[in-house]
């Protein structure tokens, strides 16, 4: 039951309001969402099922892939089912402890992955720049603290975000006006102070993604100049080829980021239906396309996912 504005009782459950310009019409984007929910499961447990069966994938760079998959999974089951359930069945309540740790999860995961793209990144610049100190350098070592990073700077950071929001007083409703619990559109039913909780979850994604995002471009920039010295052509472009897989994720992934977030900012100019709608699509669509991405450019997975299908050339 949704509550009054004005009401004075403690609220103990959340109603999604989901998208509040298209409520008609809205149980139709289930159609292309439920596919791509199952194309990203799919795609993501072959890619595992083959790295973990095929030896010769059990190197640092195909941990990392594992790395990536793991998180995707998890992003999408964290988001994405509510969302088609409110769709097919209109089963828009969520209970106050269940709203909050969607949010914590969504807070951690997110920047997880981010982060593990810069490795990643990093360890397409080792391979190219310094390929004699590769298997020095990019060791199951350095992935196993890499993860062990990715995991405490991630939750550190986040954690706060959805401490910060339960701790507020929540007397003013309960329509959340998303298909998600995002910080802000939670806060926003607060009748308390929500300038802190702004402000760091303002700082906090800017540090964590914002510097994610600088240090991938400057591992690509070092990568394009060591390729440009190259006198070899085809030298050139095994070098290119070998980066060109992580270059469409992380131009994909970062990309619908920046796009959401110009919808957030210009909320007055675009309907509110449009932030929202692309906030559920990058909980989807990345964990879609990497796997199929990686699955189709790099020989080595192709090799293992059809040994896995049992399918001969």
């Amino acid at each position: 039951m949704a509550l009054s504005p004005n009401s004075s009782t403690q609220v103990t459950e959340f109603l999604m309001l989901c998208l509040p310009g298209m409520q008609d019409v809205q149980h139709w984007l289930s159609v292309p969402l439920t596919p791509l929910l199952m194309l990203a499961l799919g795609a993501n447990t072959v890619l595992l099922l083959a790295i973990h069966q095929e030896a010769s994938l059990h190197e640092p760079m195909y941990y990392l892939l594992v790395i990536l998959s793991l998180l995707d999974i998890i992003l999408c089951l964290t988001v994405i089912p509510k969302v088609l359930l409110i769709f097919w069945f209109n089963m828009k309540p969520i209970s106050f402890t269940g709203c909050f740790l969607q949010m914590f999860m969504m807070n951690t995961f997110l920047p997880m992955e981010s982060f593990t793209l810069v490795i990643m990144a990093y360890d397409r610049y080792v391979a190219v720049c310094q390929p004699l100190h590769y298997p020095s350098i990019i060791t199951e070592q350095f992935v196993v603290k890499a993860a062990i990073f990715i995991i405490f700077r991630n939750l550190l950071v986040t954690l706060p975000t959805p401490i910060l929001a339960a701790r507020l007083d929540y007397c003013s409703g309960n329509v959340i006006e998303n298909c998600i619990c995002a910080n802000i559109s939670v806060v926003l039913l607060s009748c308390g102070d929500i300038h802190l909780n702004k402000l760091y979850q303002f700082v906090s994604v800017w540090c964590l993604m914002g510097s994610d995002l600088v240090l991938t471009f400057f591992s690509y920039c070092f990568i394009l100049k060591a390729v440009l010295k190259l006198h070899s052509v085809a030298a050139a472009t095994k070098a290119l080829s070998t980066c060109g897989s992580l270059f469409i994720l992380i131009l994909f992934f970062y990309t619908l980021l920046v796009v959401l977030v110009i919808a957030n900012v210009a909320r007055k100019q675009i309907p509110l239906d449009v932030p929202i709608l692309l906030n559920v699509l990058h909980h989807l669509i990345p964990p879609a396309i990497n796997p199929i991405v990686y699955g189709v450019r790099t020989q080595e997975i192709k090799h293992g996912i059809l040994k896995l299908l049992k399918v001969k050339k």
